[in-house]
């Protein structure tokens, strides 16, 4: 008996001296699959339809993001594309900046990219400049995100 409410005592004490940290949700965390990407430029739009022959998502915690991608439909011989990279990001209302911490390539890795966001129901909207001399891209890309529940 004296094992047993020893042990309740110390256990609520610890749960006490436990400091939790809760921070209110954000409606940008989650995992979104990309539907469509538009880059614009010099005044020309591409735009690359993610329902059809690859597939990404974003996945969003309270501090990360990453992103995976892939082909859909790959022969056997495994010559599947895959990209993927992440890293930390800031929102401050609407402004939202990814740190590509990790990527493949060294030229991307390292470098913020600003955004504007807006939600639509359960639709990300991305939009904002991506720019990184070394590979001589600067572009407006828009990006169209659903939310997986």
């Amino acid at each position: 008996m004296k094992t047993t409410t020893l042990i309740a005592l110390l256990s609520v004490f610890l749960f006490s001296a436990c400091e939790y940290k809760t921070k209110p949700d954000s409606p940008i965390t989650g995992t979104w699959q990309l539907l469509s990407h538009t880059a614009i430029t010099k005044g020309k739009s591409e735009v690359t339809d993610y329902t059809k022959d690859q597939k990404m998502i974003k996945i969003i915690n309270d501090t990360h993001f990453a992103f995976l991608n892939h082909t859909i439909n790959t022969p056997k011989d495994s010559t599947n594309s895959f990209d993927g990279g992440g890293g930390a990001y800031t929102l401050n209302g609407d402004k939202y900046t990814e740190h590509l911490d990790f990527y493949k390539d060294k030229n991307w890795e390292g470098k913020s990219f600003d955004f504007t966001i807006k939600f639509a129901g359960d639709t990300l909207i991305q939009t904002g400049i991506e720019k990184v001399e070394k590979e001589n891209v600067n572009q407006t890309i828009i990006e169209k995100y659903l939310r997986i529940k």
